[in-house]
């Protein structure tokens, strides 16, 4: 087979754009990962302050601060 052979182009074309879907499919899950990541992140900024201010009541509560 020559460089020129349109069945050799064929196979490397279909096996150029099998990698870019199989690469592609790994970039979204990695996107979807950084966006559940940030989502969590800001649940904890929003509402973390509240859980830390119970806490905080909560054990001063148990120590008999007030």
């Amino acid at each position: 087979m020559n460089a020129k052979d349109p069945l050799q182009d064929n196979v490397r074309r279909s096996a150029m754009l099998s990698a870019l879907r199989k690469i592609r499919g790994i970039v979204d899950e990695e996107n979807q990962n950084d966006a559940e990541a940030a989502r969590a992140l800001r649940w904890l900024l929003r509402y973390g302050w509240m859980a830390l201010l119970l806490v905080v009541a909560l054990l001063a509560r148990l120590m008999g601060v007030y």
